[in-house]
């Protein structure tokens, strides 16, 4: 799908975020047994906003040959004002993100790390990239990975600081 839609939208990486992040509905539905719309809709929409800033980056590598070969994306519709656009983006992740672990129920530890250092991580990738050098270009990409890791490890911390300070808790509620 994604390839198709670089021929007849600006907006291919949208239509790749939401099949990327396909999986957040579907892997809630699978551990929960039903999907909990609140949470999980939030989470995917994140992911959806998520993949725009770092495939909107990735694109920008390959932009003189997109232009060459006559297909479209984010990163030559937003040109010279994408920190700015995905400046956006980001916060949206962020907030989206936050608000999924809020209606989750989600604590201290997990809000802390990802507004903290998710979003100094997502503010990182937007001062560093130059999105005129392919190579910096590739490295802010892949450092997305890390960002994945803040994620992960808010959920991680999370769970931990939940673990030691209610065990006398037994009603079991999933974890993003």
């Amino acid at each position: 799908m994604y390839p198709f839609m670089k021929r007849i939208t600006y907006w291919p990486q949208l239509f790749l975020g939401l099949a990327y992040n396909w999986g957040a509905l579907a892997g809630w539905s699978a551990v929960a047994g039903s999907i909990d719309w609140t949470v999980a809709l939030p989470l995917y929409a994140a992911g959806v906003s998520w993949t725009l800033v770092y495939d909107t980056v990735y694109g920008h590598q390959d932009k003189r040959d997109d232009i060459a070969a006559g297909v479209k994306s984010t990163s030559l519709l937003f040109g010279d004002h994408t920190k700015t656009v995905l400046s956006g983006f980001s916060a949206a992740t962020i907030s989206l993100m936050c608000l999924s672990g809020y209606m989750n129920g989600q604590g201290l530890p997990f809000f802390l790390t990802v507004a903290g250092a998710g979003s100094a991580h997502l503010l990182w990738q937007l001062k560093s990239v130059d999105i005129n050098s392919p190579s910096v270009c590739w490295r802010i990409f892949k450092s997305n990975a890390w960002f994945g890791a803040i994620i992960f490890s808010a959920i991680l911390a999370d769970l931990a600081y939940d673990r030691i300070t209610n065990t006398g808790d037994t009603e079991e509620q999933p974890s993003l």
